[in-house]
């Protein structure tokens, strides 16, 4: 069992930043791959980025590559998600996700835990 807590989000202008942050709880984070997920109002949710479970490997989706970094301290229990030049279409509920195994997914049904939820607002 793996419980989520994201924090860090908030309201940004654009071209602005925000780390997001995702607390795991348990001794088998490791053990995860971890996932950044994100949801605007009226769309479905959609893959924003992973990373293995030496933080080793990462992806992104097309739509944040370059912006944005994804990483992980296996130490703290936590991943992070960097946002840079952030723009009015980002803006929606950022989740993180837990994926047991050492296989990296994209789909958020292939990801056992899941966080509550940051919300990120850019404005313009």
């Amino acid at each position: 069992q793996v419980q989520l807590v994201e924090s860090g989000g908030g309201l940004v202008q654009a071209g602005g930043s925000l780390r997001l942050s995702c607390a795991a709880s348990g001794r088998t984070f490791s053990s995860y791959v971890m996932g950044w997920f994100r949801q605007a109002p009226g769309k479905e949710r959609e893959f924003v980025a992973a990373i293995s479970r030496s933080g080793g490997k990462t992806y992104y989706a097309d739509s944040v590559k370059g912006r944005f970094t994804i990483s992980r301290d296996n130490a703290k229990n936590a991943v992070y998600l960097q946002t840079s030049s952030l723009k009015p279409e980002d803006t929606a509920v950022y989740y993180c996700a837990a994926r047991f195994g050492t296989t990296i997914a994209f789909l958020g049904y292939e990801f056992d835990y899941w966080g509550q939820g940051t919300q990120v607002t850019v404005s313009s």
